[in-house]
């Protein structure tokens, strides 16, 4: 195989925010919005990648010589990042050359980033013929996103960009990195995920996502634990008291208590208890804004909006600080409730949101239509 296209997923996390780098428990399923990655084998000597996006009309070429972390910068960061980290495993990469197109919004929490990368190894995968089956792409893709681009993510994105299914979400235990398929199917319950897009560019201020790992690793490490992940809801009083500050004290609140969200949203979906899983949702948002303060205004309105407009459960999806919002609302109420949304943005001085219902869908792959 010398062409062909590949492509890769965005993501909605349903529920567990900042809990994967805390060997945590979450949920995403895959957006059929997607990133495609056109490529084609190369027979330039010494080896040569060029990565080219559709949608800026920009591109980049790089050598091998170019593959160390920080040497390319920008979007095609994540294309060198994939190629660097699988020649790190030990992989020989051929010359390709690609052109990205994607419907994937960037910044706004959907994790378009996974998407290109998971897009760009399979590619490689398909054009190389590599030895190297899904399971192995997430930590390949993260190692890419963590050490070439720099951005300390864990594993739940690329996780998701590659192994999620149609009408499920993807159960991950960010320690073992075991998955289950959870069936998740709103559409067939009369409900569906509504997908508020701010326009507010999700960024990580200030390195504040990586603060809030520095924190949460030591307060495990002041506990006595490997990762926060390993304090129970009965165990978060005494948690609380051995803590030395109050800091520490919310940021580990935040991840025990949306660990446990996530196992009980678990078990109302298998359940069958769809609209059940809402007032977990909006009890994350509560707490990914006041113990975790990673929302900003804009956020929080599209949530209080969002539920006084009849939504089961509302919350902030993605790393913070911008992005989007989930509402679970009845499949028609959609539209009045992204009215609803825009009709406060508006009176509030905010820009126009974008909404759109997102339906659970698989992940990275060749394109064969």
């Amino acid at each position: 195989m010398d062409t062909g296209v590949w492509a890769a997923p965005g993501r909605v996390n349903l529920i567990g925010e900042h809990t994967d780098y805390n060997d945590g428990f979450v949920l995403p399923f895959a957006l059929p919005r997607r990133t495609r990655v056109t490529a084609r084998k190369l027979t330039e000597h010494p080896v040569r990648w060029t990565a080219r996006s559709t949608a800026a009309e920009v591109g980049a070429g790089f050598t091998a010589a170019d593959l160390a972390p920080g040497r390319v910068r920008g979007w095609a960061a994540y294309v060198a990042g994939v190629v660097w980290a699988v020649r790190e495993a030990g992989h020989e990469v051929p010359a390709v050359a690609f052109e990205v197109d994607s419907d994937v919004p960037v910044g706004a929490g959907l994790s378009s980033s996974a998407a290109l990368e998971c897009a760009t190894l399979a590619a490689l995968c398909d054009l190389g013929s590599l030895p190297l089956p899904p399971k192995a792409w997430p930590r390949i893709a993260r190692r890419a996103e963590n050490e070439y681009v720099g951005v300390p993510c864990g594993i739940m994105d690329q996780t998701a960009a590659t192994l999620c299914r149609d009408r499920h979400v993807l159960f991950l235990d960010c320690r073992s990195l075991e998955i289950v398929h959870v069936p998740f199917d709103p559409a067939a319950e009369g409900l569906a995920v509504l997908v508020i897009d701010s326009r507010i560019a999700h960024r990580h201020v200030a390195n504040e996502y990586a603060a809030r790992q520095k924190t949460c690793h030591r307060a495990a490490q002041i506990l006595g634990v490997p990762a926060l992940r390993d304090i129970g809801l009965d165990e978060l009083e005494l948690a609380m008291r051995m803590l030395p500050d109050e800091l520490s004290r919310k940021r580990t609140r935040h991840v025990v208590t949306e660990n446990a969200r996530v196992l009980e949203t678990v078990a109302r979906l298998r359940a069958g208890r769809t609209r059940d899983i809402g007032p977990l949702l909006a009890e994350s948002h509560a707490s990914m804004r006041d113990d975790y303060e990673i929302t900003v205004p804009p956020i929080d309105l599209a949530v209080t909006t969002a539920l006084e407009s009849g939504a089961y459960g509302a919350r902030m999806t993605g790393g913070g600080f911008g992005g989007c919002v989930i509402a679970l609302v009845d499949a028609d109420a959609t539209e009045a409730v992204a009215d609803a949304v825009a009709k406060a943005y508006a009176t509030n001085g905010y820009g126009p949101p974008v909404s759109f219902v997102a339906t659970p869908s698989a992940g990275a792959g060749r394109v064969t239509d």
